[in-house]
This record gives structure tokens, C-alpha cells and sequence, in this order.
């Protein structure tokens, strides 16, 4: 164990079995769980407190002194408290003199302070080497071990020996160390544990509202009108019938709004003649959370099976089944089966289970361990090639279920069409697009495109000049 004083320490990362003095500043709950599993990884602990006292809370293995005594002992020293108390680190500058000060202090807000907490810090004591990192494990993660929690740690910094030595500790206590380059990232790294869902957000909102407007939409159509003109209450519809019919709606919206900018950024390509031009913020946004977009819809697409699955069981399936057949037998007639509904409701039905198999193998694609396993061209296809059949088979499924009522007039109640057929107008948009796209003499130019052509290279520069000069 080193117990020289740390301005003499050469800072080099750990490579021998015996590993170095840590000295943690904060006996709150995370810094007194991070202490325990540094104790566990085969670290040296010393606690630096106001009150130089064990306490039954603290790891038995630990050390805890004042704070200038702590820091002695030590040259990584864990900064384990907030920032409003940084100011105590002041009268301990000359000892903190060429230590590597770890930054685990987050915010309550986004953006509170003008200045990220790790620069403050490194501001306050010119003389240390400040590393970011720990911010977004929390005290429950680290307690519970890396199995149980994101293995990921971030971390910043502007020196790659003070920053390696910080990486080697969380390697060693079973977590990921990512690197995010220098302290100017530290900013975004304090946002982060922040940050509510933020790719999820887009997708979620949506998804709300589509799931309203279509709900208040079925409502009006199906029980409001029934009840104004037939003096029929079927505001049981309410519970099973109207779901199931608004979950197949979205999903197959949300399944089409994923491959809709991609549609999007192509015909924008094919308009400027280059790839080396940004696309709109709006676009950008779009495509980056497409992922997230595709699992909101598996998750309406099997809530749809799941309401499916139940038909049989209703009361009100089951007394329309009743009613048919002692109607049958009451007036001495039989149906007669007719072929042509035998095959439209059998093909129906397989589309509607091919097109969910295949969403499913979208979404399990989508899954970390399984796109890693995969390269690049694997991945594509089943994205794109099979994501496309998935919205072609989807699409066949509503036509097929109800194609003819485009044509039937008394469908159309309070001159609104059936919501299904609404639901057929971004998936028919996005599939006709991107079947004119795929004509050899627009398909042709794309692909130069993304390999680098420029029809005009004028534009491209002049565009790159005008971004340059904004970023300015």
C-alpha cells in the first residue's frame, strides 16, 4: 500500500496485482457502495470526512479521515459530494496539486449551470488532473452488481493518463469504461441520467395521439352513431372491440413512419445530386429514433394478437353465433358456404400471421446481442428487405380484411370512412414511393450517390460553406 504523499505519485494505470490507495470525499450512499466495491475489487479505501469518526455505515476495511489527511494518503481522489459544497476543496489546493480528482456529481435539472460541474471543479483546482465518470451509474446499480444494471460508465477528461487510470477502475469493478474524449463532454455527460426516455419520447407522443384521435374517431363511428340513429347501446365496444381495432391502426402507421424518411432522404438525394449535404433537423431526428418508432408498433401488434385470441370467448361473439344458427334452424334454411369468402378470410388471416412473424424477427433483430452478431449486410437485409416485406404483407392484410367497403356506401357513416381505411394511407404512400425508387433509372443515380457522385459539386461546397458558417 502507498502511503507517500501523492504530489510525488507518478500517475501510471495499474498493472501489477497490487493496486493503489483510493481516497473517497463524501460518506453519502453512493460514495460509501463505491468504497465497499473497490474494498471488494482489491483496492485501498480512506474515507475523507468533517468528521474523522467510523461509523458502522462505512466498509470495516475502510480508513476515514479528515479531509487533508485522506488526501494525502492517496493520488485518485473521489469527489463523492455536490457541487454546492466544492468550495471546502479550496484551502486543500497545494495537496490536490497534480492529483487526478474523479467528478461523480450530477444535477437536479438539465443545463442547471451554465458550466458543467467537472470543469467548475477543474477551474476551482487548477492544479489537478479532473476526470468525469461515475455519474451515470447510481449507488443501486453498483450495489447489485453489473448484471443487474447498465455495465456502462462515461468517461471525460483532458488528461489520458489521469483518464486511463480512472478507466482501469471501472474495468476492474466489473463495468464498461467509455470513453467520451475531453472534459468539454462532461456537460452532456451530467445531462444524461437526466434525460427521461430521450429517443423514446417522439415515438411515445405519437403513438398517444394516434391512439386518441383514433379511439374518440371509433367512438363516434361505432357507438355514438348507433345509438343516435338505431337506438343501439353498444358502448360495451369500449372495452374490447375498439381497442382491438385502434392497436392494428397504429401499428401499422408507426410500422410505415419507419421506412418514410428513409423514403424521404432518398428523393431529397436524388434532388440535390450529392450525399454530402445535411438533411433537415426535423429528418435527422426522425431517423435516428426509427428504432424506437418500429418497437412501439410491435408492441401495439401484439396487443392486437392478444385482443384477437380473446374473440371467441366474448359474450357478444358468442350470442351473434347463437342468434345465427337458431335463426338458421327456426326459418329451415341453410347458409350456403361460399368459396370466395373461404379464401378471402384464410388469406386475410395468413397475411396477418406472416406479417407478424416477421415483425417479430424485426424486433428481435433490433436487440443489441442479436444486431451485434450480425454484420452490417445481415442487418440491412433483414431491416430493409424484410422490413419492407413486413409492411407489404401488414398492408395486403387491411386491404384484404376489408377492401371492398372503399365501395360501400352505408360504411361511410357521418360521411366518416371506416378507420382501417385510414390507416392504409401512409403504408400505400411510403410502398408506392418506394416502388417508383426502385425503376432502374432513378435506382441507378441513388446508388452513385451514396457511393460519392456529386452531380453538382458547386451545390455540395456551397452548402458545407454555408453549415461551416453557421457553426462559426
Amino acid at each position: 500500500m502507498n502511503t507517500n504523499p501523492s504530489n510525488i505519485m507518478a500517475l501510471t494505470s495499474n498493472t501489477s496485482n497490487k493496486k493503489e490507495t483510493v481516497c473517497i470525499f463524501g460518506t453519502g450512499d453512493f460514495g460509501r457502495v463505491l468504497g465497499c466495491k473497490m474494498i471488494q475489487s482489491g483496492y485501498s479505501v480512506v474515507f475523507g470526512s468533517r468528521q474523522a469518526q467510523t461509523s458502522s455505515l462505512i466498509p470495516k476495511d475502510a480508513e476515514v479521515l479528515s479531509h487533508a489527511e485522506a488526501a494525502q494518503k492517496a493520488a485518485i481522489i473521489i469527489i463523492a459530494i455536490p457541487r454546492q459544497y466544492y468550495n471546502f476543496l479550496t484551502p486543500l489546493a497545494e495537496i490536490l496539486h497534480g492529483k487526478v480528482l474523479v467528478d461523480v456529481s450530477n444535477n437536479l435539472k438539465l443545463n442547471q449551470y451554465s458550466q458543467s460541474n467537472a470543469e467548475y471543479l477543474a477551474q476551482l483546482i487548477p492544479g489537478a488532473k479532473v476526470v468525469k465518470a461515475f455519474n451515470t451509474v447510481s449507488a443501486w446499480a453498483l450495489q447489485s452488481g453489473p448484471l443487474d444494471a447498465s455495465q456502462q460508465v462515461f468517461v471525460c477528461g483532458d488528461d489520458k493518463k489521469a483518464k486511463q487510470i480512472v478507466m482501469d477502475i471501472v474495468r476492474a469493478l466489473g463495468l464498461t469504461p467509455l470513453d467520451q474524449g475531453s472534459l468539454l463532454a462532461a456537460q452532456e455527460i451530467e445531462n444524461y441520467p437526466l434525460q427521461l426516455f430521450p429517443m423514446w419520447k417522439f415515438p411515445i407522443f405519437l403513438s398517444l395521439g394516434l391512439t386518441a384521435f383514433f379511439f374518440f374517431y371509433s367512438l363516434t363511428r361505432d357507438v355514438i352513431y348507433p345509438y343516435v340513429y338505431e337506438n343501439k347501446d353498444f358502448s360495451f365496444f369500449i372495452a374490447i372491440s375498439i381497442p382491438n381495432r385502434i392497436c392494428p391502426i397504429v401499428a401499422l402507421i408507426l410500422l410505415a413512419l419507419v421506412y418514410l424518411p428513409g423514403v424521404l432522404a432518398a428523393i431529397i438525394q436524388l434532388y440535390r445530386g450529392t450525399k454530402y449535404s445535411r438533411f433537415p433537423d426535423w429528418l435527422d431526428k426522425w431517423m435516428l429514433c426509427r428504432k424506437q418508432l418500429g418497437l412501439v408498433a410491435l408492441a401495439f401488434a401484439f396487443l392486437h394478437v392478444l385482443y384477437t385470441l380473446i374473440i371467441p370467448i366474448r359474450y357478444y361473439v358468442r350470442w351473434r353465433m347463437n342468434s345465427g344458427v337458431l335463426s338458421q334452424a327456426l326459418n329451415n334454411r341453410t347458409d350456403p358456404f361460399i368459396n370466395t369468402y373461404g379464401w378471402l378470410n384464410d388469406s386475410y388471416l395468413a397475411l396477418g400471421i406472416l406479417g407478424f412473424f416477421l415483425f417479430v424477427l424485426l424486433g428481435i433483430t433490433s436487440l443489441p446481442s442479436v444486431s451485434n452478431s450480425v454484420n452490417w449486410r445481415e442487418f440491412r437485409f433483414v431491416q430493409s428487405k424484410l422490413g419492407y416485406l413486413t409492411l407489404i404483407l401488414c398492408t395486403a392484410h387491411t386491404l384484404v380484411y376489408g377492401g371492398k367497403q372503399f365501395l360501400n356506401v352505408s360504411s361511410y357513416r357521418w360521411y366518416l370512412p371506416n378507420a382501417y381505411m385510414l390507416s392504409l394511407i401512409v403504408p400505400c404512400i411510403v410502398l408506392v414511393v418506394k416502388f417508383v425508387l426502385v425503376f432502374p433509372c432513378l435506382d441507378k443515380p441513388l446508388t452513385q450517390i451514396r457511393q460519392g457522385w456529386e452531380r453538382n459539386p458547386r451545390y455540395s461546397e456551397q452548402s458545407n460553406h454555408i453549415i461551416n458558417k453557421s457553426a462559426v
